[in-house]
């Protein structure tokens, strides 16, 4: 084990007690103050949940990466240097988080949080944080700005919209939200962009604390929810991983790595393009794209009679299944296009097998 191996558990651990420490506080907050979520038709839960166990996810993140790196450098380091768009993360991350706490705590439109999204989102072009380079995808490599920021900011928003609508049932979006994580933590730990492997790990740690409550608490005692504060501001977070881990030749030294933009496809994925089936299907049957239902991936598998957790062991297999695939297929040498339609044909046949079983 290397000394940056230490660092690596060091925050993932901080992250991770600090969660499990403070997560009995919120409960208590919750319960005392009435902040429930509550029962209704197209929930899954039928009792009254505290709902903000996601609101430790920002402080848990800057607690296990503020304290890791004075470890590593026995104080301020001098020489250490936040680059704009990390800054611009940490704008945006706290605009997120904030318009997450407060609906909440008093409720927003649809409408006015996706503004708020796009203001956000519009963080990461202004400071050369995009998707600039297609890696070959379809032949094309570099694109235009004018395609560039569009595109950079759909893809915010798709993803930070599927972690927080992925969020239906108990240790779906932390389930999927820690594998994804954990796998970026190693990602940048291998090009040695320690930083973004330190920040992947702390908000792991804070994940997977999340989970034991959410899964494991019990009704009434420590179970809670992580509410839009918690899945907004992951999905931001991991939009922003995602997106940076994907760009070619920066600045910042991150070498070309053909496969990035593959990987970052294939880790957002599956929560993505079930965002997006939902959205066409609305969109067909002229309902509104905001308007709540029940036809996402959890909701569908359920109607079939499995279980809360039968379904959460379903959905993370399907997702570790398309890792493996996406990794053998690249292994063996298919086009990043052909991989992406081969996930896109998997997906719908797993739709379309639940829908039959539904209907029977």
């Amino acid at each position: 084990m290397t000394i940056n191996d230490t660092y690596i558990i060091i925050a993932f651990a901080i992250s991770l007690i600090f969660s499990l420490v403070c997560t009995p506080l919120v409960v208590k907050l919750c319960n005392t103050r009435g902040i429930f979520d509550l029962p209704n038709a197209r929930k899954m839960h039928k009792n009254a949940i505290p709902r903000l166990g996601g609101t430790l996810f920002m402080p848990s993140l800057s607690v296990g990466v503020a304290i890791t790196l004075l470890i590593m450098y026995q104080g301020i380091n001098p020489n250490f240097e936040i680059g704009i768009s990390n800054i611009m993360m940490v704008v945006g991350a706290v605009l997120i988080y904030m318009i997450g706490i407060f609906d909440d705590l008093k409720g927003l439109k649809a409408t006015h949080k996706f503004i708020i999204q796009t203001i956000a989102a519009l963080l990461f072009p202004l400071c050369n944080l995009m998707i600039d380079n297609l890696h070959g995808l379809f032949g094309i490599h570099e694109i235009p700005l004018l395609i560039s920021y569009p595109l950079t900011v759909f893809v915010i928003l798709l993803i930070v919209n599927a972690m927080n609508l992925i969020d239906g049932i108990d240790g779906l979006a932390s389930g999927l939200a820690f594998l994804i994580l954990g796998s970026f933590a190693y990602l940048y730990y291998q090009i040695h962009a320690y930083l973004f492997s330190l920040i992947s790990i702390s908000l792991a740690g804070a994940t997977l604390a999340f989970f034991f409550f959410n899964v494991y608490g019990k009704v009434g005692r420590l179970k809670t929810f992580m509410g839009d504060a918690g899945s907004l501001f992951l999905g931001y977070v991991i939009a922003y991983l995602a997106i940076k881990y994907q760009m070619a030749n920066e600045p910042n030294g991150f070498p070309y790595r053909e496969e990035s933009l593959l990987i970052s496809f294939t880790l957002v994925f599956l929560p993505c393009i079930d965002v997006v089936r939902v959205a066409i299907q609305r969109k067909l049957r002229r309902r509104s794209m905001f308007e709540a239902d029940k036809t996402h991936i959890h909701h569908r598998i359920m109607q079939i009679g499995l279980d809360m957790h039968q379904t959460l062991a379903v959905i993370i297999t399907l997702f570790i299944v398309l890792c493996l695939i996406n990794y053998g297929l690249y292994v063996g040498g298919l086009q990043m296009a052909y991989i992406m339609g081969i996930d896109i044909a998997i997906y719908s046949l797993f739709i379309w097998i639940v829908e039959l079983l539904k209907n029977e």
